[in-house]
């Protein structure tokens, strides 16, 4: 495995702990130590999932955060020493895709890296079996494409994979457990409110262009991608 993980903490013996479990097992470390460091290196080295601490010197992990996400879907880990609901939702909206809440053992957090770049690895499968296509909807799981209207929207990875799954299985209900399971994957550690986070986000780029399908909640139950008949 030659995946390039950046670890970005300033408390530096875990920097040192996680270093050594990922080279390990066969993962490229890079490490930053403050939020402006942490932003040099990934312009520069281009890594396939970045681990972030939220506190840190000079820029702060919200704020890398968002940067990265001004160009890129590099998967991200925030790592929080608050375990407050409300800290992990933001770190979701923010486009994060998992966090870790400090003090956590290293080998969970390695299975969580693991399991994030799992998902991004390229299946053996046709292309037509890739894309998913309605009125002003276009979802391309292959090369993660999400166009409305048309125009090619920026969206999270895991975003696309929800709603390429909803869209593949119109008008049936799922529950937010059965989503984390399909979706997720059954080594999700998180709880539900993941999918709920993710949903509101696709609602807000998806709404305008709602034609003869929608992205409807079932009280009670879960989500289901609604196709008029």
């Amino acid at each position: 495995m030659n995946s390039k993980v950046l670890i970005v903490d300033n408390e530096k013996n875990i920097v040192e702990l996680v270093r050594l479990y990922l080279e390990k097992e066969g993962f490229t470390a890079l490490c930053a130590y403050d939020g402006k460091e942490a932003l040099e290196v990934f312009k520069e080295n281009s890594p396939d999932i970045v681990i972030l601490d939220i506190m840190l010197p000079e820029i702060d992990g919200w704020e890398v955060c968002k940067e990265i996400r001004k160009s890129s879907d590099t998967p991200i880990i925030m790592l929080t020493a608050k375990s407050d609901t409300f800290d992990k939702v933001l770190g979701l909206e923010l486009g994060a895709d998992d966090y870790v809440t400090k003090p956590f053992e290293a080998k969970e957090l390695l299975a969580r890296v693991k399991a994030v770049l799992r998902r991004f690895e390229p299946q053996e499968q046709a292309t037509s079996d890739k894309e998913v296509n309605y009125k002003n909807l276009s979802i391309n799981i292959e090369n993660y494409e999400l166009k409305i209207n048309g125009v090619q929207v920026e969206a999270p990875p895991k975003e696309i994979e929800l709603l390429y799954f909803l869209a593949s299985n119109p008008n049936r209900v799922y529950t937010r457990e059965q989503l984390l399971e399909e979706v997720w994957g059954f080594d999700y550690f998180g709880d539900s409110r993941t999918v709920d986070v993710h949903i509101k986000r696709l609602r807000e780029k998806l709404e305008p262009a709602y034609a003869d399908w929608q992205l409807k909640t079932v009280w009670g139950v879960g989500y289901k991608f609604e196709v008029k008949k």
